[in-house]
């Protein structure tokens, strides 16, 4: 019977069904008139040129052009005249030094390569401080931010330091004959020799005072410690023996206490037993909320309602139930466990109050020296400044005009100073309102020390030259001090001579060579008052309203230091998964309430509503509202540190949220938002919140769990043959490499232990040469990084349906129960829940045993190394793709454009100076090409044969990759698998480790761990 079935191939034929024949009458056609259609410019936009004749034309015609486009620049390179001792050419050198900008601290090693700093290291010889973040890791291209200030400047116009000093020595001398104050405002230098020189300079100029400010000053928490220990300083706590973490809106694992908890928190998260419990009780979904065995979410005055209970429950008795659950685990755990608060001086209060009650084993005793901010004597600067009692005014490197509440009237009182001294880095605020400017020298230009917390001590030495002519501010006040042209003026002299009175027996250069040494420096800290009965009625004080706002600092940006790093502005918030911006969270039910959208377009990308912000009077316009699941009903939270004017090409990105801030109290009440009808345009790298049902792509199960049958929840995954139910691993269409001559490399990852912080991403890009491509590139979904950290949501699931296991998770049998449909069901698991679980998840080339990129590149630009790793030859790569097409994990990138030398991508590949942070040892990709993980081959190889110089076997943990290097936690573990006595070969027996999409057969070599959360019942 013949068909009445009309095929077609597009839908350009169905419309036309003659158009086939057409197309087949145009595919050999006569020679084409070259000349004529060339000259012609009507003729070619016209001309019916088949693909055929397109190729002549190519082939033929412009040969000679084609050619010629093809010659690559010539760059000549210049050798030493004299080489340099220390120097060899491609061998990288490594310096201990302290990374300190004002904000952030850590013990670091320094890499450079023929006297270039390149890269950040953690320091293995100072512990927990010397692990680094994502902003220690990027600081080393804010070494090279071309947006600096590059020479001294007088009254607007470029001076010399001669000329500088002699304004600045007058302006000293003529304070001190008129009795007039000489006021020093900088960040808190936590350093025992700018101490005893600030010393002697007081002692030159008597009336000199040192006046702290900071943009986040920790002013609640240092306020509290006067009032709980008798000192203004932070407590140090230690989680590693802890069994129980009840935190109230301190965000521990990212900036609390002028540090992160990350590494005693992992290693207390160690599956077993005795496993930490951590409860978190918030607003924001936060990054230690996210982290969270049980999270609590309520409103900032519910939240300051729920800790008074607490303590009420501890000291008598509670009705709130929610407290009631909370105070009886704390007692059951007693000095096991550990209480947490943020957001007021009294929160803090109640939280050292509470610990002292348990007798916590968390409480070292010790104090962190990195803050001490007073607010009273800013304030009295003022004042002073306003009654002109000020003479001399230096700022160190510190904005108020930008970065506080008030700001323009900090302005104005600056303005009736006679002398102002701005030690700065940038064109700013404070730069325009002083007369004499001094660019301020880099962390890694600098000498210096620092005595982070009671018994510790860490210097600082320079690792190149400095770039501009820039100075720190010890050195200036040598200057001052003793005159100009003075051979005591040398600063690396005065250090090394005060610090031989600290480090005892260590000599110094052997301090220097460590970077990190213990010290008699700073003091003990006990629980010596605190009025209980005053910070409850602060905390019952603050009111209630329909809106309130939490003030937060971005796990990237932070206070806004770095601010013009542009590593930091695109790196993606972990929870939001959104880069290049800060904006209003609000929960998915306020945002209903209020008429607020977001919603993807056509191209995936995602637009959100705009609002004015009003807080107690105060407006900020045009802010971008995100929709964020787990977000308290009637809560708003807005990140600080962005919006920075004239501080570089990229700072001004987002909106200043610091006239907000109050410098102490981080939530606020009597908030209002005004929609204002525009639209912002989101740069999202994730758009797909939940695993969709995909359970087994980000394993997780219950501590109850983990301790029974393992089978239950990470049952080895079988396959049915005709010979009957087989391991996955044991099916396989290809030959297995032989992978046992030499090292073969795996890499584990934790997924209990991964905070989702992305120091392993900013790790990666500084040693990778990984390009920024900027916002609207990320909106393309074009982003260049090796790495990403994947965030899911647990979705929205009624219970009707969670039947069988009662587990939050929906199976096909619980689906079908259901009566729904395929559509049905992703409509139902696309959605997060109210107050979702979440999960971290890194993800890099998997390096499969049996790759599919491998088998469909057409030019074998992408091939299996014996060592494991799967390698990409950048000069076969003709960029077809069908390597990125055949990726299941989706971790191939294409470079859709050259991202350096180009003015389209104006960031530090576009500038000579942004360029010296590269790595020579990676080459710099080009238009057209694939490229993706490498496993850190350079590093890899350079570990080999340094064993092979040296006549011996590489030690297990000499083979590291950036991100295993980088990671605080030890999420990443990097090895060698045919080294029997390896962690990493110990970590593949484990029995919660698992790898991804391990039914396609790819046999990847990363594999992970599944998370285990400290909690009895399934769904919280």
């Amino acid at each position: 019977m013949a068909s009445n079935k009309i095929q077609f191939r597009s839908i350009h034929e169905l419309k036309d069904q003659s158009l086939n024949a057409k197309l087949a009458q145009k595919e050999f056609q006569n020679e084409i008139p070259v000349d004529e259609f060339l000259g012609d410019a009507e003729k070619m936009n016209n001309s019916g040129t088949s693909r055929r004749d397109f190729l002549k034309l190519l082939g033929f015609s412009t040969a000679a052009v084609t050619l010629a486009a093809c010659e690559a620049p010539v760059i000549k390179t210049i050798p030493y005249v004299v080489k340099p001792h220390d120097i060899i050419p491609g061998i990288p050198n490594y310096y201990a030094s302290s990374y300190f900008d004002g904000f952030d601290f850590a013990s670091v090693l320094v890499k450079t390569r023929e006297g270039r700093p390149i890269k950040i290291e953690p320091n293995p010889t100072a512990g927990s401080l010397g692990k680094t973040n994502a902003r220690a890791q990027a600081s080393v291209l804010s070494l090279y931010d071309n947006d600096k200030l590059k020479q001294p400047k007088l009254n607007g116009a470029d001076e010399s330091f001669d000329k500088v000093d002699d304004y600045v020595i007058k302006g000293l001398n003529d304070a001190q004959a008129a009795g007039k104050k000489i006021v020093l405002l900088s960040h808190t230098l936590p350093s025992p020799t700018f101490k005893k020189l600030f010393g002697e300079f007081k002692a030159k100029y008597p009336s000199a005072e040192l006046v702290t400010y900071e943009a986040y000053p920790h002013a609640a928490a240092l306020d509290a410690a006067v009032e709980v220990f008798g000192q203004r300083a932070l407590p140090v706590y230690d989680l590693s023996k802890s069994e129980l973490v009840v935190s109230f809106r301190a965000d521990f694992l990212a900036d609390y206490n002028a540090g992160s908890l990350e590494t005693s928190y992992a290693e207390a998260r160690k599956p077993g037993a005795n496993m930490l419990r951590h409860i978190q009780v918030e607003s924001n979904m936060s990054l230690t909320g996210a982290n969270a065995d049980s999270r609590i979410r309520l409103k900032p005055s519910a939240v300051n309602k729920t800790l008074v209970e607490v303590y009420n429950g501890l000291n008598g008795g509670t009705n709130d139930k929610v407290a009631q659950e909370i105070v009886k685990e704390l007692q059951a755990k007693g000095s096991k466990a550990v209480v947490f608060a943020d957001g007021s001086k009294a929160a803090y209060v109640l939280a050292h109050l509470i610990n002292q009650k348990l007798g916590s084993v968390a409480f070292t005793g010790k104090a962190n020296m990195l803050k001490d901010f007073d607010g009273a004597k800013f304030n009295e600067l003022v004042a002073s400044m306003n009654a002109n009692q000020v003479g001399v005014l230096i700022t160190n490197n510190v904005n108020p005009i930008s970065t506080s509440a008030n700001g323009e009237a900090f302005k104005t009182a600056m303005s009736k100073v006679t002398c102002t001294v701005a030690v700065v880095d940038k064109k700013n605020e404070v730069f325009k309102a002083s007369k004499a400017i001094i660019p301020v020298a880099h962390w890694l230009e600098s000498w210096g020390d620092i005595a982070p917390e009671t018994g510790s001590y860490s210097l600082m030495q320079p690792t190149i030259q400095k770039i501009y002519k820039s100075r720190q501010i010890e050195e200036s006040l040598l200057v001052w001090i003793n005159g100009k042209g003075s051979p005591a003026n040398d600063f690396y002299t005065y250090l090394k001579a005060s610090a031989a009175s600290l480090l005892g027996g260590t000599s110094f250069n052997k301090a220097l060579y460590n970077g990190f040494t213990a010290a008699a420096v700073g003091s003990s800290l006990s629980y010596a008052g605190g009025n209980a009965a005053q910070a409850i009625s602060e905390l019952n004080a603050f009111k209630a309203s329909d809106l309130e706002l939490q003030l937060y600092l971005n796990t990237a940006i932070g206070d806004g230091t770095q601010a013009n790093n542009p590593w930091l502005q695109e790196l993606p918030d972990p929870i939001t998964r959104l880069s290049w911006d800060n904006y209003l969270t609000i929960s998915p039910k306020d945002a209903e309430r209020l008429k607020i959208e977001n919603e993807l377009n056509g191209r995936m990308q995602l637009d959100g509503s705009v609002v004015d912000l009003t807080v107690n009077g105060k407006e900020l316009k045009n802010v971008p509202v995100f929709i964020q699941p787990g977000q308290a009903e009637g809560s708003l939270g807005l990140a600080l540190g962005y919006g920075k004017k004239d501080s570089g090409k990229v700072a001004e990105t987002g909106v200043n949220a610091y006239p907000l801030f109050d410098g102490s109290n981080t939530v606020l009440s009597n908030v209002s938002i005004k929609i204002t009808g525009d639209e912002h345009e989101f740069a999202g790298m994730q758009l797909q919140n939940t695993l969709m049902g995909r359970y087994e792509i980000a394993k997780e199960a219950t501590i109850t769990e983990f301790l029974g049958d393992v089978n239950e929840w990470n049952k080895p995954l079988e396959m049915h043959t005709i010979g009957g139910a087989l391991p996955i691993g044991k099916i396989d269409l290809w030959d297995s490499f032989d992978d046992t001559d030499g090292p073969h490399f795996n890499l584990s990852v934790d997924l209990n232990s991964c905070t989702g912080c992305g120091a392993c991403v900013i790790a990666c890009q500084a040693e990778n040469n990984v390009p920024v491509v900027g916002k609207e590139e990320v909106r393309m979904s074009r982003d260049m990084y090796w790495l990403r950290i994947d965030r899911y949501y647990t979705s929205k699931l009624p219970k009707e349906f969670d039947t069988v296991k009662q587990d939050g998770k929906l199976s096909q049998q619980e689906a079908v129960d259901g009566g729904l449909d395929v559509p049905g069901m992703y409509s139902m698991l696309i959605e997060p829940s109210e107050n979702p679980d979440v999960i971290f998840q890194p993800v890099m080339c998997q390096h499969c045993n049996h790759a599919p990129c491998e088998t469909v590149c057409p030019v074998a630009a992408t091939s299996h190394g014996k060592q494991g790793q799967n390698q990409m030859a950048y000069n076969r790569c003709i960029g077809t793709r069908y390597c990125a097409n055949n990726c299941p994990y989706k971790v191939r990138r294409f470079n859709w454009f050259t991202y350096n030398l180009n003015d389209k991508f104006d960031f530090n590949q576009n500038n000579d100076l942004g360029r010296m942070v590269l790595n020579p040892d990676v080459v710099v990709r080009t238009r057209g090409v694939m490229e993706k993980c490498s496993m850190c081959i350079q590093m890899t190889q350079n570990v080999i044969l340094e064993a092979k110089k040296e006549g011996r076997r590489v030690v297990d943990g000499e083979f590291q990759t950036a991100c295993s290097k980088a990671c605080s936690t030890g999420a990443m573990k990097f090895g060698d698998m045919n080294d029997v006595n390896s962690e990493v070969r110990a970590l593949f027996g484990d029995k919660r480790k698992y790898t991804l999409l391990e039914e396609i057969g790819t046999k990847p070599n990363v594999f992970y761990h599944a998370k285990i959360r400290n909690r009895k019942e399934n769904n919280v």
